[in-house]
């Protein structure tokens, strides 16, 4: 998965979906709004090989909306917060999906465009 925020992460492997549980021993599943903890594969040397908090900002599979339209981007990304959903980098590259906007504002505040 991809990070696009400025904190030197380029690519992260998700370990685990935070506050929530699978069922029968499954893996949860996430998708967009979902925080994360992610492990950093390539990037700079400070941020490789640590383990951070991440919430998806965009996701390759259809996902429908409340209003009955479905959305779709290119890739999945995601973006380095803290627990509270704070975000770690001061700029967020690429289109934020409305879903993590509204569940995390001050992911909103940051991202350029909100689709």
């Amino acid at each position: 998965m991809d990070c696009v925020d400025n904190t030197g992460a380029k690519v992260v492997q998700v370990i685990t979906v935070l506050k929530k549980g699978g069922v029968a021993r499954r893996y949860p599943a996430a998708g967009v709004g979902d925080m994360i903890r992610v492990t950093v594969r390539r990037g700079t040397p400070e941020t490789r090989r640590q383990i951070f908090d991440a919430v998806i900002v965009r996701q390759a599979r259809p996902f429908r909306r409340v209003d009955g339209t479905w959305v779709q981007f290119e890739d999945n990304a995601c973006v380095i917060t803290n627990r509270r959903g704070e975000v770690q980098g001061s700029d967020i590259k690429g289109p934020v999906s409305r879903e993590a906007a509204e569940r995390w504002p001050r992911i909103a505040a940051t991202a350029k465009q909100i689709v």
